[in-house]
Parts: C-alpha cells; structure tokens; sequence
C-alpha cells in the first residue's frame, strides 16, 4: 500500500484524496475493459446501421460478442483489485 496510515475521510480534501487515489488502482485493466466493451458494443449495432455483413470474413455481432466476452473478465478484474486495495487500506496493520 502507498500509506501508512487510514485515510482521513472527515475533511472535504481527504475524500477527494482518497478518491484521487481510487482511481490510480488497476486504470489499465478498467481502461482495457471499456475500451473492448465499447468496441463490442458497437459491432452489436453496426450490422443493423450500416448494412454491413462481414468484415475479414466474420460476421460483427460475433466479434462483438467476442470482444465483451473478453472485455467482462478485465472488468471484473479491476474491481477485485480496487476492493482488495481499499480493503487493505482501510484496515489498521498490526505489524511494527
């Protein structure tokens, strides 16, 4: 953990801290995820808009569905490691 100590969520600037820092764990798996999901998406909605039936050979609504399957376990990853993360820093270490 990058403190020593619990965070101070009395004051206005500790929540924005903590907040701060919140959004500083697992940014990569999170963005990763979006972005695929956001991709997959839109190749569920492409046949439909624009007519289109294959692209490289396959259809869009299975690579977009490929596309969230992969994006579902970076998303689910992302959350695991934020709640590890706050779980591990809101509690107090024994140790030293």
């Amino acid at each position: 953990m990058s403190h020593d100590s619990i965070p101070d969520l009395g004051t206005k600037a500790g929540r924005k801290a903590f907040r701060h820092e919140m959004r500083m764990v697992a940014v990569r798996p999170r963005r990763w995820g979006l972005w695929l999901l956001t991709a997959g998406a839109l190749l569920m909605i492409l046949p439909s808009a624009l007519d289109l039936h294959a692209i490289f050979g396959w259809s869009p609504s299975v690579l977009g569905i490929m596309l969230i399957a992969v994006a579902l376990p970076l998303l689910i990853a992302a959350a695991v490691l934020r709640r590890r993360y706050r779980r591990g820093r809101m509690t107090i270490s024994g140790g030293d």
